[in-house]
């Protein structure tokens, strides 16, 4: 009776185990995957950050966010407590390009007011990533974007087919994903080129 029993509890325990590995291995619904995190820090961003893809729904956009051979982006603290730094540097492949910003940080994102721009933090599985939504005002002739950023500069295929995903999700075009053995621009540096103080929207 006891070894019967045994038995019986050990089927169940497989069965239920199996049920768990469904569950969890189960693909998250469009809903899940483009949920905003309305209640992540922006400070806790603060420091360097590598563009690892974007996904752009304007094709002029996308032709030029190609043209990069790399691109990372560094947040600081402003003189202002709500006030936050955001520097783009873009590499090419005979230059560097500086795009300094001052921004606003709130719960769940950032705002560019001169720029009527808007950033919303997604959610991601990825432990070191931050999944940004990049927002226009209607009118403006930049369209919505969607970019990924870790601290790392390549990803596991299970984070970017997550990212695909979701991009998918948002009904843009494939994304492009940078590549990850280009240099970087050094910090501060614009090379053949004076740092560029003008204010850009894209990521």
């Amino acid at each position: 009776m006891f070894s019967t029993n045994r038995d019986m509890f050990a089927v169940c325990a497989v069965a239920l185990f199996c049920l768990m590995s469904v569950s969890h291995s189960a693909p998250l619904s469009c809903e899940d995957l483009v949920c905003p995190l309305d209640q992540k820090n922006p400070y806790d961003m603060v420091g360097s950050w590598a563009l690892v893809a974007g996904g752009l729904s304007s094709a002029a956009d996308l032709e030029d966010f190609k043209l990069r051979d790399s691109s990372w982006i560094l947040f600081a603290n402003g003189s202002e407590t709500s006030q936050m730094l955001f520097t783009r540097h873009y590499g090419f492949p005979d230059r560097c390009e500086i795009y300094p910003s001052n921004i606003t940080g709130q719960l769940g994102g950032l705002t560019m007011e001169s720029l009527n721009l808007t950033v919303a933090f997604l959610y991601t599985s990825c432990p070191d990533c931050v999944l940004m939504r990049w927002d226009v005002t209607p009118g403006d002739k930049l369209s919505p974007a969607l970019y990924l950023v870790s601290k790392r500069r390549e990803l596991e295929k299970k984070e970017m087919d997550e990212f695909r995903a979701q991009v998918k999700c948002l009904n843009l075009p494939p994304p492009v994903v940078m590549d990850p053995t280009k240099k970087l621009c050094p910090e501060g540096a614009a090379g053949n080129l004076t740092a560029q103080t003008e204010e850009r929207t894209k990521g």
